[in-house]
């Protein structure tokens, strides 16, 4: 069996791990710092999944999206009330990207930008539609027409 981890560069590793436990419910489950206090890697497990933060090498080419100006990505999290998760994030300091909703697909969803530049979905199912529904409902809210 394959997994994917995402790997998430932070200007500040400690306090993206720490605010990943507080918010969004994470657990550390290893860490490797180097010499000089920058932070190779600190590991985090949500549920079944695992992410990876680290520090910026400049030099190297890994920077954060607060030094890019932004990301291009999204990290997607099934939480069980997509409500108290999305609360915790505001309060933390995370600002909306897209306002929590109940969207077409049958989940209650909304897009933040934490405090270290990384976008997150929250997504809490609440009901089950049927492939042919989303593509019918997709076009509508798009503006198209099903094919």
């Amino acid at each position: 069996m394959n997994t994917l981890t995402c790997h998430l560069v932070s200007r500040n590793p400690d306090a993206a791990a720490a605010w990943y436990q507080s918010v969004l419910g994470a657990e550390e489950t290893s860490r490797i710092s180097l010499p000089g206090g920058q932070v190779l890697t600190i590991e985090l497990r949500f549920g079944d999944s695992m992410l990876a933060i680290a520090d910026e090498f400049p030099d190297m080419g890994i920077v954060s999206p607060l030094t890019l100006g932004g990301t291009y990505g999204a990290l997607h999290l099934a939480v069980e009330d997509a409500d108290a998760v999305w609360l915790r994030a505001l309060d933390a300091g995370a600002k909306v990207f897209e306002p929590l909703h109940d969207a077409f697909w049958g989940d209650r969803t909304g897009q933040f930008i934490d405090p270290f530049g990384h976008r997150w979905a929250v997504d809490q199912h609440l009901r089950d539609v049927s492939p042919e529904d989303v593509t019918r409902l997709a076009a509508e809210a798009f503006g198209g027409n099903q094919a």
